[in-house]
């Protein structure tokens, strides 16, 4: 629980809140309202830009959900699929579907994103406020911590990260930042910037079409042929009612790494930045037009995520380490990384995103 001084200005932390039993805690100040999930794997469920009052983030068809304790029991996708919100995730160590692992069984983006988290309210002061998250997953001897901080004046939110390998063997896993947007953000569609070079479109799934690419395919950044044989610009999110498609890619390849995806109809957007060599990939999915038929989106999902992971594809850790993209930890080794989280307005493009939150 905060110690600071009670007020309705500059910077206010508190966690005092709880949405349908789950303990929540809230960070803001003049720009930003960043609401987070303690008890269901730290998710961000509000990134709101409050001059626009402007949720950048997905909020799914079915709301959010309280998973009970006991989710991870099963290995199968549901869990995942049956709470997912929308917002924006942490997902380790497994991305993609349900496997074995060192004889632990791994469902679908297990197993930090359902579980609760622990937290301590670390700064609490009208100019700065942070807070610090640990968590330590049920199957698997890994420790990962962050701390959330905002200041005044600032739309600015800033991640750092340390997961350490606490076992006495070295660990596999892929690590990633599940980060979905959506209405009305996109209604207008959206332009994604980013200096990667490479895109990979992910191979044919079965019941996984109409694809905007074709699949397969592997190329430059950021035009991609479609199915039928035109070429698409894949920069370019369609806005809400234009076309029904859906899309699993991967964007690699950067010298800088960064992301800005922006409505340049409302000249508004969301840009983040990250560590290049540690998250070499960023997943780029897509369900437009309420498109997806059946269980998980029974027809009434418009999204467009860019991820950043250590690793691909999204078919589950096993491959990760077959094709020499997974993490790998030594006993007691910790990584350490930052991200930093952006809103802007009066913008159609932004050309970069610099390691303090600042858009270019």
């Amino acid at each position: 629980m905060s110690t600071g001084v009670p007020r309705n200005h500059g910077c206010r932390i508190s966690d005092d809140w709880t949405y349908k039993g789950m303990k929540t805690l809230i960070l803001e100040n003049e720009l930003l309202r960043v609401t987070v999930l303690l008890d269901k794997g730290s998710d961000i469920v509000e990134f709101r830009y409050k001059p626009l009052d402007l949720d950048v983030l997905l909020l799914a068809p079915g709301g959010i959900r309280n998973p009970n304790r006991g989710v991870l029991s099963a290995p199968s996708s549901g869990p995942f699929l049956d709470y997912f919100s929308g917002g924006w995730n942490e997902v380790l160590p497994n991305g993609g579907p349900a496997i074995r692992y060192k004889g632990a069984e791994l469902g679908q983006h297990g197993e930090v994103s359902l579980i609760p988290w622990d937290h301590a309210i670390l700064e609490d002061t009208p100019d700065r406020v942070s807070a610090r998250l640990w968590v330590r997953p049920l199957r698997t001897p890994f420790f990962l911590e962050k701390v959330l901080s905002l200041e005044s004046g600032r739309a600015v939110l800033t991640i750092e990260e340390h997961l350490t390998n606490e076992g006495s063997e070295p660990l596999h896993a892929m690590w990633g930042h599940h980060i979905a947007f959506g209405r009305p953000f996109l209604d207008e569609g959206a332009v994604i910037n980013t200096p990667a070079r490479q895109f990979l479109v992910h191979e044919a799934m079965p019941g996984y079409e109409p694809r905007r690419f074709q699949p397969g395919f592997t190329g430059e950044w950021p035009h991609v042929p479609a199915p039928d044989g035109s070429l698409a610009d894949a920069s370019q999110v369609p806005a809400y009612g234009d076309m029904q498609a859906q899309e699993m890619a991967y964007l690699t390849g950067f010298d800088q790494g960064w992301y800005a995806i922006t409505n340049p109809v409302r000249q508004a957007g969301f840009g983040i930045h990250f560590d290049p060599k540690l998250f070499r990939y960023v997943w780029y999915w897509q369900q437009l037009g309420d498109v997806a038929q059946g269980y998980p989106w029974w027809g009434r999902f418009h999204t467009a995520a860019l991820e950043p992971w250590t690793s691909y594809p999204t078919n589950g850790l096993n491959e990760a380490i077959a094709n020499g993209t997974a993490l790998e930890l030594q006993p007691g080794e910790t990584v350490e990384t930052k991200l930093t989280a952006v809103c802007y307005a009066g913008r159609s493009r932004v050309s970069a995103i610099s390691a303090d939150g600042d858009v270019s």
